[in-house]
């Protein structure tokens, strides 16, 4: 079930929340609404889930209790997630590069559908157990709060990357009455139109590009490319804007995920500032364990492209994503060692063409269905097959939707354009909202109810006469 789609928006969530609010029990309503949700697009897979909740919550009561041996049940239920994500996700990959290399192909083919979310549940069940031996959250002993905050629809699919300690006292709290409703009607509006208004529109134009044989021209190139870089950047964002506002309807504060990343004016900034649970996560996780920037400039090295290595993977299982994440990693690296000296020496304007740039040509990466096409584009981009368009089907994707998603996708990437909708009429967002002091662990662009009003509006009337269009990182 998609949160841009007229069942979700019309039905799924209005039965929801009032159930949710009729209910004296918000945690048993929470997990019943939840196991619905994904139980209806994913079917059996929901007891695979079940299965996970139950050893995870366990064995972080096991990793709670032991003394010397916490480290083993630690281990071992990092074991047990990754070993179900990488059969799940890698387990075709691997089988397909290992017969490429040894003779007779001996490993049988392996065809298996992804279930959705499982990269995100599961970077959240080891964040779970890991913060739990730590100390630095305490174990849940409710198993059915555990599995609420695991099932939780808003997160569930495609993130942001939720970890415990972010929502334990609020599981814990009284939500009886959500004090941020505004505030999260407007999270999900402006999510729900950067997804439907701009990331479907300019699909068609990458699509285009994306899906032309060899001989693509410059110009196409570049325009394809800058298409699939809003597209991505609006449909993720979009996503993670709407479970922000879901999660306030229902009483909950999720980190932002995204903070204007294309206004960056390096690869470290980008990073920063795009699909920020997920860095965070790497960060906390893995870099810092590794020893981080500590041990000399080697190691911090050698901890970098490890860490982008595993992010790229972490997207999909395919060299384009592993060359993607050792792209940006090595990017960051020369940054680190001089590169970003220089930058931050220049005017701040050298830095944001840089960064596009770089970002880009990473994108190529990412959409390209492997590398030899990769390759094929970035020299399109180059102007190897000359700059003119070539035929008329470049001038029918760019329709009027198209273009119109364009120039909303550059205005609204940077945060100009919403810092002044903020000023052009009063905001849905009571005063008491805004100054709330948790809200500053997610980005606060206050909108004008007409603005917001219109927002809904088109994308209801674009969804109605459109084909189902998934998030993109319901993939990863």
């Amino acid at each position: 079930m998609l949160f841009s789609s007229i069942i979700f928006i019309f039905y799924f969530l209005p039965l929801f929340l009032i159930g949710y609010y009729a209910s004296g029990w918000r945690t048993g309503a929470l997990l019943v609404g939840s196991a619905v949700f994904y139980t209806w697009g994913e079917g059996a897979y929901v007891l695979l889930l079940a299965g996970l909740i139950v050893v995870n919550w366990a064995g972080g009561l096991a990793v709670a209790r032991a003394g010397r041996g916490r480290g083993l049940w630690l281990a071992a239920l990092i074991v047990l997630d990754l070993g179900v994500l990488g059969y799940f996700k890698y387990a075709g990959f691997l089988a397909q590069n290992l017969n490429a290399i040894l003779p007779g192909h001996p490993l049988p083919s392996i065809v298996q559908r992804l279930p959705l979310g499982i990269s995100f549940f599961t970077f959240q069940l080891i964040s779970y157990a890991v913060d739990v031996h730590r100390g630095a959250v305490k174990v849940e002993r409710d198993p059915l709060k555990f599995a609420a905050y695991i099932l939780m629809f808003p997160h569930l699919i495609a993130g942001p990357i939720v970890r415990y300690a972010h929502i334990r006292d609020e599981m814990h709290g009284d939500r009886a009455r959500s004090r941020r409703v505004g505030l999260g009607i407007q999270y999900f509006i402006v999510g729900l139109s950067q997804k439907v208004l701009v990331a479907n529109s300019v699909a068609h134009l990458a699509d285009y590009a994306f899906g032309l044989p060899a001989g693509l021209d410059a110009t196409t190139a570049w325009l394809g490319a800058l298409a699939y870089a809003l597209q991505i950047y609006f449909d993720f964002a979009g996503y993670s804007n709407m479970a922000i506002g879901l999660a306030f309807l229902l009483g909950f504060t999720f980190p932002k995920n995204f903070d204007h990343p294309y206004a960056s004016a390096s690869i470290t900034e980008f990073w920063r500032r795009w699909h920020m649970s997920l860095s965070g996560w790497f960060r906390d996780y893995v870099y810092i364990p590794l020893g981080g920037n500590r041990g000399g400039r080697w190691r911090t090295v050698r901890n970098l492209m490890i860490v982008f290595l595993l992010t790229g993977f972490w997207h999909g299982a395919a060299w384009t994503f592993v060359l993607w994440g050792l792209y940006h990693g090595a990017f960051l690296m020369l940054e680190r060692f001089g590169l970003g000296g220089l930058l931050a020496r220049a005017p701040r304007p050298v830095g944001h063409l840089y960064a596009l740039l770089v970002v880009l040509g990473g994108w190529v990466l990412f959409r390209a269905a492997d590398l030899p096409h990769a390759l094929a584009y970035l020299h399109a981009m180059a102007g190897a097959s000359g700059w003119t368009a070539q035929g008329i089907g470049l001038a029918r994707t760019l329709n009027l939707e198209v273009v119109a998603a364009l120039v909303l996708g550059v205005a609204f990437a940077g945060p100009l354009a919403p810092a002044m909708m903020a000023r052009l009429g009063r905001p849905i967002v009571g005063r008491a909202e805004q100054l709330e002091p948790r809200l500053d662990t997610v980005a606060v662009h206050p909108m004008p109810v007409w603005l917001l009003a219109a927002g809904l509006v088109l994308s209801v009337a674009l969804l109605t006469n459109a084909s189902l269009n998934p998030f993109l990182y319901f993939r990863f």
